[in-house]
């Protein structure tokens, strides 16, 4: 059975949160409405599309801007030979995100890998606004913008085992229903206090080096 390899981007296959950073660069106005809304989300009583159009209301920038800005993060090393060499077994790879496409699709191009697959929120930008577009919402899940659960299952109807790779709390759904997980920081600690198996994240590395064994 081939393995589909589901990966995270923001702080798993670039080392930063660089939505994180974006909004902290970019945003205006109120951050005590911004910082209740987090936690808000963080208890589960917000869904990230929620959040994501109530940060994205307090973004000034144009679409240059934000992608010069997200032009000084990259992908972690490591991800690229990880990234070739599942492609080389003939495995599914595809980056999942609930940040943005623009930015996650020219970190990937700069690295060499603009052929891998991603299904990340889309960014429409009007003048110096971001308007924040979900062509993966799932109206069955009022957790997130793109549900990473419903990209596991479409994988495994497709007859692949998936192996999901993440680091935080929007990797809920994914790491919930994957056949395999590899987690790390929040995404761990949440899987072990709901005992889901997951295994401690070695890297890309770590990964590369287990694939060639």
């Amino acid at each position: 059975m081939t393995t589909a390899w589901l990966l995270d981007f923001d702080g798993t296959v670039s080392p930063t949160d660089v939505g994180a950073a974006l909004i902290g660069r970019f945003a205006r106005g109120n951050e005590s409405e911004a910082s209740e809304a987090l936690q808000r989300w963080m208890s589960g009583t917000l869904g990230h599309r929620e959040l994501t159009e109530l940060e994205c209301r307090r973004i000034v920038a144009t679409r240059e801007q934000a992608l010069e800005f997200a032009r000084g993060f990259a992908v972690d090393p490591d991800f690229v030979p990880f990234a070739h060499r599942v492609m080389a077994c003939g495995d599914p790879l595809l980056v999942v995100s609930e940040g943005f496409d623009f930015y996650i699709a020219e970190l990937l191009s700069r690295a060499g890998l603009g052929a891998v697959p991603l299904a990340a929120n889309h960014a429409r930008f009007e003048d110096d606004a971001l308007i924040p577009e979900f062509p993966h919402y799932d109206p069955s899940c009022r957790r997130c913008g793109n549900c990473k659960g419903r990209h596991v299952r479409l994988q495994q109807a497709r007859g692949h085992r998936v192996a999901f790779v993440g680091d935080g709390l929007s990797d809920r759904c994914g790491a919930s229903a994957a056949d395999v997980v590899f987690a790390r920081a929040d995404l761990l600690d949440w899987c072990r206090r709901e005992r889901i198996p997951a295994r401690a994240f070695p890297g890309f590395a770590g990964l590369s080096a287990a694939l060639a064994a």
